[in-house]
């Protein structure tokens, strides 16, 4: 343990006593103001792909309707089976924070 120590106290005062300075000209500060916005352009044009690809994908296998049907089959099941037990403040209110979490979604592709 103790020399473990020394040998740390050692490295350090070597580096010290040889630390060396080298003149970038100002290429870190280039380098870092470069590097976030590239980042930023890249997770854009891969959002902008993606999202692109799912709608393609979407109306290419039919997905409106069958997300129709679907839709169609849950209302009439709630007619058939469940109405007297349907809650419309409670849907309206799930259908609010649904559409509230697609907007902030959009928003932030932006």
């Amino acid at each position: 343990m103790v020399m473990m120590e020394n040998n740390d106290r050692l490295l350090e005062e070597f580096f010290a006593a040889n630390r060396h300075e080298v003149a970038d000209n100002g290429f870190s500060q280039r380098v870092m103001r470069r590097l976030p916005a590239r980042s930023r352009q890249l997770a854009q044009i891969w959002s902008i792909c993606g999202f692109t690809l799912v709608v393609v994908l979407f109306v290419a296998l039919d997905g409106i309707h069958l997300l129709g049907n679907a839709f169609q089959q849950l209302f009439n099941n709630l007619l058939e089976h469940g109405a007297a037990e349907f809650d419309t403040r409670s849907m309206a209110i799930a259908g609010v924070v649904v559409l509230f979490l697609i907007y902030k979604k959009i928003a932030s592709m932006a």
